[in-house]
């Protein structure tokens, strides 16, 4: 059971003013948050009846007409009852937990019972009526499921979400969700936060069941009543902290204490007498303490003056062995002064002796330089024939050039002059095919026409005399070629009119073969004359044949001049990757002179930035937070986070390694490998 209290057991306006001016000056400054803690005080009070009547008469009442078992009135009579105390306790907490912390008047820490407490009964409500999610492992019942879901449904409660999945200590479930309301808090929102799961509860149905706090009126009224806690500053540290381990037990003292308190409290100027009570025994306190330390600080004092008195006894002591030895030195002194003066006469007559030494070796020096400037002048000379030559070198290799493409364009001549030759020998063999069809129509002919044939006994003479000159003639022919052979570069004139008069000649045959073809339909000794002629084109195709392979060795010619023309290629594009490798070693150590440079730069004028000018690391521009904590580089001066420093590396300034950012660890790496090499 547990106490409702109405308005009227609260303070009035005019009993809190009286109470105000009681306290101390030093307490007025925090006059509104008081006002704005009472305000929320009376609210909370004025839901307790109600929340509390609504509860009993829910629990009490029941329907009329229900046909359901006694077993299960039961067990909802139960889980109602289980509702209504939670709520109650959440009540009781939130009330204790702003009472205690404005009494106080500072920012909470996680060791405070209050606050412990506080989460402990927030625990036990978002527990109940969870459902048993099973799996390989085992039965998985935690309440952390539902706190996920903020995420997805407001998006300002992501940084929340990763930095307590961020956080390494963190191992299970429960943990997770314990450091989820914990930064929650600290940032104010957990009411919201519930509000916008207790808008959605067709998501929070897969992990609650239906009779739920969380699903019922209850979930509403605990989430208003949250609101509340915007008035505390908590500051909660999360690292070292076995949040997975610790187990939930409600503390039951600290509300039956409240009880009895609030049992008592029935005069306002007892409580008012107290709180001044209690304020004076914390001033007191603070004075003992003060005045402890004011002693510790004067006993120090007094040990620093014995230690000073004695430090001056022995100042005074060495003051006067010092003045004993500076009579020494100036005696040792005057005594210096006497051998300098002598060494002084001596180093002079020395001086004079160097000097007639100096001039005489410079003569000779003089000599020397001559001879030298001699030598530079025929060494330029030199240089400059070397140079001549190297031009005459470069104008012979480009005339080389030029020969070889005027190589390359008469072997495309030559090339085009053996296809027409090879153009012409097909046309003859096509001929030689003709006449071959012709005579065997000859022979039957000759059947017919054997009487005729002592008449052109004479004609035959006459065509054997005419294939006699056409022998000269191709002889002719070959001496000619023969001669274009031996001159290569007019060779395209030459082979032009010999081509034009073979086509002549050639025509003149193709006149003559159809004159004997007519004359053979009448003959038949024109049989034998056409055999002998035959035997003469077999000639002119092994002359024909010859002169091929003099053109094969021609080309045989041709592919010597262009391996030769490939040495040259290859000797000189070996030329030009020595010249590319050395351009490629300039701009190389251009480079490294250019790379050193800037580390020279970076590495000069940083300034050691302060903690409140930085919110955000310098290199991956995340904000820093709770999980995220600042680091200096201790090179450059400026703030990373964890992940961004984590290099370490000796500086001159630093004799043990310390901690460095990315940049700097690349940039004093590249300086260490370019000092070795």
């Amino acid at each position: 059971d547990f106490e409702i209290i109405d308005k009227k057991q609260l303070p009035d306006a005019a009993e809190l003013r009286n109470e105000e001016k009681a306290k101390p000056e030093e307490a007025r400054w925090s006059a509104p948050i008081l006002s704005l803690a009472r305000k929320a005080s009376e609210n909370l009070a004025l839901s307790y009846g109600s929340a509390l009547k609504s509860a009993s008469l829910v629990g009490l009442v029941s329907k009329p007409g229900s046909s359901d078992s006694p077993a299960k009135t039961s067990t909802r009579c139960h889980t109602m009852e289980e509702r209504a105390n939670l709520m109650n306790m959440m009540k009781l907490s939130i009330k204790i937990l702003i009472q205690s912390a404005l009494s106080l008047g500072r920012t909470l820490d996680s060791d405070f019972p209050p606050l412990q407490q506080f989460f402990v009964v927030l625990e036990h409500c978002l527990k109940h009526g969870l459902k048993v999610k099973k799996s390989f492992i085992g039965q998985n019942k935690s309440f952390f499921g539902p706190l996920e879901l903020v995420e997805k449904l407001c998006p300002e409660a992501s940084d929340i979400a990763t930095s307590v999945k961020n956080l390494p200590e963190l191992k299970t479930a429960v943990g997770r969700g314990r450091a989820w309301l914990y930064l929650a808090l600290m940032q104010k929102k957990l009411a919201d936060y519930l509000k916008v799961l207790l808008d959605h509860k067709h998501l929070l149905s897969e992990f609650y069941e239906p009779d739920a706090l969380m699903m019922e009126e209850e979930g509403a009224v605990i989430v208003g009543l949250l609101v509340g806690l915007n008035v505390i500053d908590a500051n909660l540290c999360l690292k070292g902290e076995d949040l997975d381990s610790q187990v939930g037990v409600i503390d039951f003292s600290l509300y039956l204490k409240e009880t009895q308190d609030s049992d008592g409290k029935q005069d306002g100027g007892i409580t008012a007498v107290l709180d001044q009570k209690h304020y004076v025994e914390e001033l007191n306190r603070h004075l003992s303490c003060t005045v402890a330390d004011l002693q510790n600080k004067i006993d120090c004092l007094e040990k620093t003056n014995s230690k000073l008195q004695e430090e001056l006894a022995a100042a005074t002591d060495r003051i006067g062995s010092l003045q004993e030895e500076q009579q020494q030195l100036k005696q040792q002194n005057e005594l210096i002064r006497e051998r300098s003066e002598k060494s002084v006469e001596v180093t002079k007559e020395d001086t004079k002796v160097e000097l007639d030494t100096y001039k005489q070796s410079r003569q000779g020096l003089d000599e020397m330089y001559s001879d030298v400037w001699k030598q530079l002048k025929e060494e330029k000379k030199i240089r400059l024939e070397l140079e001549k030559e190297l031009e005459l070198q470069i104008g012979m290799k480009t005339e080389m050039e030029i020969a070889m493409k005027l190589l390359e364009k008469d072997t495309h001549e030559k090339q085009d002059t053996l296809v027409a030759l090879r153009q012409q020998l097909e046309e003859v063999k096509a001929i030689n095919l003709q006449m071959f069809h012709k005579s065997q129509n000859a022979e039957c002919s000759l059947q017919q026409k054997t009487e005729a044939i002592s008449s052109f006994e004479g004609k035959t003479n006459e065509m054997m005399s005419s294939m006699k000159q056409m022998e000269e003639r191709l002889q002719q022919a070959e001496k000619a070629r023969q001669a274009a052979e031996e001159r290569c570069n007019k060779m395209k004139q030459e082979l032009a009119g010999r081509l034009d008069s073979c086509r002549q000649q050639m025509a003149q045959l193709d006149s003559k073969c159809s004159t004997l073809e007519k004359e053979l339909k009448s003959e038949k000794e024109q049989r034998q004359t056409l055999q002998k002629e035959l035997h003469q084109e077999k000639d002119a195709t092994t002359l024909l044949k010859t002169e091929l392979q003099q053109m094969e060795g021609l080309k045989k010619e041709l592919r010597k001049l262009q391996d030769e023309k490939q040495q040259l290629k290859k000797v000189r594009e070996e030329q030009e990757q020595a010249l590319q490798e050395m351009g490629l070693h300039l701009s190389q150590s251009k480079l490294k002179m250019e790379d050193i440079k800037e580390v020279n730069k970076a590495l000069k004028g940083h300034t050691w930035l302060k903690d409140d000018e930085a919110t955000h690391c310098k290199q991956c521009k995340k904000e820093f937070s709770i999980s995220r904590r600042k680091h200096h580089c201790r090179n450059c001066g400026d703030i990373f986070c964890n992940t961004c420093s984590s290099n370490e590396l000796a500086l001159p300034s630093y004799p043990k390694p310390v901690r460095v950012c990315d940049n700097c660890h690349t940039l004093l790496l590249q300086q260490c490998s370019s000092n070795s090499s």
